[in-house]
């Protein structure tokens, strides 16, 4: 059973890679990658025979690896990823559905935090902050959090998680009004994790929940791009009081494993 469970979450991988580039193949020309443009072209974006001629590849092979077919060594994907000009974001993630990083817990793994992270959340008293899983799921928060934000604890445990609120809480998205380019950095961030993990897991349980709840959002859930979000200043419009600016940063951490501390700075 343990072989056929493997062999499953193999395939997945495959196909995610498969198709992460096949969307980096789609996005190029000719032209980003030095080769001349001909003005019949029924392929968007890059044929398949040019990304295996820069790779220094069969097109057989190239073929294979973009359909999930076979397993590929990280010199070729090395060149792969060179060939369709991905950003270091991009090639990591690209190594890591390869099996090139170790992968993070399984799913039902009980998630942990040293105690000393709500220690540190708690030393900012004018900046709400939270720690957040791999999933983004939230773990711990201090009290300037909940000076500013609705209380985490009002929630049931399986709805405290950031995009979830993000995309379907009408309080969240009042005080946040420009919460879209904020999600669309955290939803990037989550995939670079999300992607690697098995179907069982609560990452792609929580992805079938966000296309479920919110289907108008379909272009998003088929995004296939990735990122480390970047800080950014964020306006909040509190129901009492004047507007208030911070500065949103999100800090990674080695435990919980893929987890992060959000932090919001007054300026």
């Amino acid at each position: 059973m343990a072989a056929a469970v493997d062999e499953t979450a193999q395939t997945v991988l495959r196909r995610e890679l498969g198709s992460f580039l096949r969307a980096h193949r789609e996005r190029l020309t000719p032209s980003d990658v030095g080769l001349p443009s001909t003005p019949r072209r029924r392929t968007s974006g890059l044929r398949r025979e040019e990304v295996a001629a820069l790779s220094g590849v069969s097109v057989a092979w190239y073929t294979w690896v973009e359909q999930g077919r076979v397993d590929t060594s990280r010199q070729v994907l090395d060149a792969v990823a060179r060939a369709l000009r991905m950003d270091s974001t991009a090639r990591r993630h690209a190594l890591a559905l390869a099996g090139f990083v170790t992968e993070p817990p399984e799913a039902g793994t009980d998630v942990s935090f040293d105690p000393a992270f709500r220690t540190m959340l708690d030393s900012w008293p004018d900046s709400p902050a939270l720690l957040l899983d791999s999933t983004l799921d939230i773990l711990a928060w201090n009290t300037a959090y909940t000076a500013v934000w609705p209380d985490p604890t009002a929630l049931p445990p399986e709805r405290r998680n950031l995009l979830m609120l993000l995309i379907g809480d009408a309080r969240h998205q009042r005080l946040l009004p420009d919460w879209q380019p904020v999600f669309m950095d955290l939803y990037r961030h989550f995939r670079t994790r999300a992607d690697q993990q098995p179907p069982a897991a609560r990452s792609r349980q929580l992805t079938a929940r966000m296309r479920t709840e919110r289907p108008d959002l379909e272009a998003w859930w088929a995004c296939r791009s990735v990122g480390d979000f970047t800080s950014r200043t964020i306006e909040l419009l509190p129901q009492a009081g004047p507007p208030r600016t911070y500065s949103m940063t999100l800090l990674l951490t080695s435990e919980p494993q893929g987890g992060a501390v959000l932090v919001q700075t007054p300026t």
